[in-house]
């Protein structure tokens, strides 16, 4: 028996709502049908349609969370829901439930604590052309950040172990929370892999609840924040390194006349330049401090890891079942 069927192991299927009452009772249906050992959590974030209603009466469990924003209903999730292996996808039928029991089975046959399901389709309705513009440009901008190649930071289809839940803080509050999973991901070194799954049109009458713009920009801030928290000497030298640029640029000429002359005659630009030298060195100890503390919070952040089970069976012998 497979994992997606066994009932020894705890699967939760969670789906974050935001007026999905037209399409969430098949939503449910078909990560039941795929997925039938499995409780199923919908979270519906302040919905203003009968999402609740319609989910309950389709047997999910429903949690309410007033705070809008996807972030916010996925921290409630992760806070409240107990299981061993969590299923994450969004309301709007868009992801294809039928590869979730796959991703399951992947998870555990290779004990990895993330799986991204990397977007596929070949409809041009299926998200606007801003969004796919934004999501290759995100995926570059996190390659260029953090040096690593996920190819689809933005996806909401997530397979989790409960060791990578119950240790990812969830701060964010919008549609930028998978940006934050990813990140957290590359920085607790966990094992990760994406598998392509297909991406449907959404359901008829429901909308897209993602502003390219105003979304976008919150997603590329919390990347910036989150370089800025996570890799601080690397952003301070860079900044150390315009400002010693900067003093060289109008201190030299400075320098050079008075080798020649041994006079200074534009003493505002010598000030600049000698405060830019200082402000480049500040900034050069601030990025050593900087890096110290982050290195001192990473490594309580990866003991609290180890010490949370994953939630995944144990290891076994390929040819006789025993450890």
């Amino acid at each position: 028996m497979t994992i997606a069927k066994s009932a020894d192991t705890r699967v939760a299927v969670i789906l974050p709502c935001y007026n999905e009452g037209a399409v969430i009772a098949s939503v449910i249906e078909d990560f039941r049908k795929y997925l039938p050992q499995a409780q199923i959590y919908v979270i519906d974030n302040n919905s203003t349609d009968d999402t609740a209603e319609v989910a309950l009466k389709a047997n999910a469990y429903v949690i309410r969370e007033f705070e809008k924003g996807k972030g916010n209903a996925v921290r409630r999730a992760f806070s409240e829901i107990e299981a061993d292996i969590y299923v994450m996808a969004d309301g709007d039928g868009t992801y294809d439930a039928s590869r979730s029991p796959e991703m399951v089975e992947m998870l555990v046959q290779e004990h990895l604590d993330m799986i991204v399901g990397t977007r596929h389709t070949e409809s041009e309705a299926a998200y606007r052309a801003g969004h796919r513009f934004g999501n290759r440009l995100f995926n570059l901008i996190l390659r260029f950040l953090f040096d690593d190649k996920f190819k689809d930071i933005l996806s909401g289809y997530r397979v989790f172990s409960r060791r990578f839940v119950k240790t990812f803080p969830a701060l964010s509050a919008g549609f930028e929370i998978e940006t934050e999973m990813s990140v957290h991901a590359i920085q607790m070194g966990s094992p990760t892999k994406e598998i392509e799954t297909k991406y449907f049109d959404r359901g008829e009458g429901t909308s897209s609840k993602l502003n390219t713009y105003r979304d976008g920009l919150r997603i590329l801030f919390t990347m910036l924040m989150l370089f800025k928290r996570l890799r601080p000497f690397t952003l301070f030298t860079i900044i150390s390194g315009l400002f010693m640029a900067l003093s060289l640029i109008i201190g030299v000429p400075v320098i050079i006349h008075f080798i020649e002359t041994h006079t200074v005659i534009r003493l505002p630009t010598t000030v600049a330049a000698a405060g830019l030298m200082v402000m480049s060195a500040v900034t050069f100890v601030a990025g050593l401090i900087l890096d110290s503390i982050t290195y001192s919070l990473k490594t309580n952040k990866r003991l609290a890891y180890l010490q949370q089970r994953s939630g995944l069976p144990e290891y076994r012998s390929p040819t006789n079942g025993k450890g």
